[in-house]
């Protein structure tokens, strides 16, 4: 499995832990070890391009999903097959300003960003109220167990 972090933020972000959180989440969803996924950190100016770009909308966003190979998640007895997920961008000046809002950390918004935009790429989607439970329930559901995950490893 290949996950590229290429940070062009100039924010400090702790890759390693998205890195984790990456391998954690990927296996959780049995996405074959084959499988490739990009995350981009960049500036609120290059997201806003972004976000103009693909969505037609103004402003930079906070994370931003470019799905491939239209890859969906596996099961233990058949994993999802080899292939290029996509890439995940995401802003960590907006990122920051949720952060604030939620009242958590930085770093706990970019886990849950990151988290979201994998399960995009995976065709989750949450236009529709049932969709939405299904998604952010399984976000919900891979968050704490990759906190409990880490709360393991730090002890």
């Amino acid at each position: 499995m290949t996950i590229e972090i290429n940070n062009e933020s100039g924010h400090q972000i702790d890759e390693q832990v998205l890195l984790r959180l990456m391998e954690y989440n990927l296996a959780e969803l049995h996405v074959s070890a084959d499988a490739d996924v990009a995350i981009v950190l960049v500036d609120e100016g290059a997201m806003e391009s972004l976000h103009v770009q693909w969505m037609d909308e103004p402003g930079p966003t906070d994370v931003l999903s470019f799905p491939m190979d239209e890859l969906r998640p596996g099961s233990e007895d058949s994993p999802t097959p080899a292939g290029l997920l996509g890439d995940i961008v995401l802003c960590p000046a907006v990122a920051e300003t949720q952060a604030v809002a939620a009242k958590h950390s930085t770093q706990d918004e970019l886990i849950l960003l990151t988290t979201h935009g994998l399960l995009h790429l995976l065709g989750f989607d949450h236009a529709e109220p049932e969709e939405e439970r299904e998604m952010f329930g399984l976000q919900r559901e891979l968050i704490t167990g990759f906190q409990a995950v880490e709360r393991q490893r730090r002890a």
